[in-house]
């Protein structure tokens, strides 16, 4: 058996040069590997072309990261996107149904950013193409003239729903806090909430900024920041890339059961 779970974390698929590649930022292999204790392994965005049923069994969990792309608005019918906005159908072929089909057979799941977005979206929910054109909503974005330190500093404060996921993830001896701080790096956001989704935290103008599945038989959690960024230097990032790993610990050490139970029936 192995001694760690393994993570899959979804790709962007993107052109390096005149070749169709899949990548994964740096940042999210470190915080599984670092934060979550687990071995990492890239999903490319093949879409159909490698089996759902294949990928769930072989991870302990699955890692939905942010991106520059935006999830196209006609898989939560929403109108044509913005001349120029990027888009990644071959993502969208990829995570929304394997999103699905993770939460069902309660593989644990960490969304970040536009895998908040597309758990929201894979739940029947709606998004904000361009938060920032909103009324009553902030502006969301960074700005990307600034260095990266400044773009992934905190920038405004989230509200804990009380008694759930994330404010029982960073609960101390001395109570448990009512806000945090979080950077912000996001121009969609959830407009309508998905159907057996939980809201777990939100921004100052109400905009969404967390959500747990319901009903999950696992670890379930999105977040619309980026906890991957320095997330030893965070005590919320921290905590949730913990739980995720210990999520995925159990999986696996449940997977290796069953797998002793089938052979010693068999043998």
């Amino acid at each position: 058996m192995r001694s760690k779970p393994l993570v899959g974390i979804s790709a962007d698929r993107t052109m390096l040069g005149a070749h169709p590649s899949h990548g994964v930022g740096e940042k999210y292999i470190s915080a599984i590997v670092d934060g979550s204790h687990a071995l990492a392994m890239l999903l490319p965005a093949l879409g159909a072309r490698q089996s759902i049923d294949d990928v769930l069994a072989t991870v302990d969990g699955l890692l939905f990261t942010g991106s520059y792309s935006n999830v196209e608005p006609h898989h939560y019918g929403g109108d044509p996107g913005a001349p120029g906005t990027l888009h990644d159908a071959a993502r969208d072929a990829t995570t929304l149904p394997l999103m699905r089909a993770a939460l069902a057979a309660g593989v644990p799941v960490l969304a970040v950013c536009r895998g908040l977005q597309e758990m929201n979206v894979a739940f029947g929910g709606t998004l904000h193409q361009s938060v920032h054109t909103v009324a009553g909503l902030n502006d969301h974005r960074e700005n990307r003239k600034d260095d990266l330190d400044v773009q992934y500093a905190p920038s405004h404060s989230i509200r804990l729903t009380a008694g759930g996921l994330l404010q029982r993830l960073i609960a101390a001896p001395a109570g448990a806090p009512s806000e945090a701080r979080v950077n912000s790096l996001h121009g969609q956001g959830i407009e309508r909430l998905g159907v057996g989704l939980t809201v777990e935290a939100v921004a100052p103008d109400g905009l969404i900024e967390a959500v747990s599945v319901s009903d999950a038989r696992a670890f379930a959690l999105g977040v619309q920041w980026h906890p991957e960024w320095k997330h030893a230097d965070d005590a919320l990032s921290t905590a949730i890339f913990r739980a995720f790993g210990d999520a995925c610990r159990e999986r696996m050490r449940k997977r290796a059961g069953c797998g002793a139970a089938f052979a010693a029936t068999h043998a």
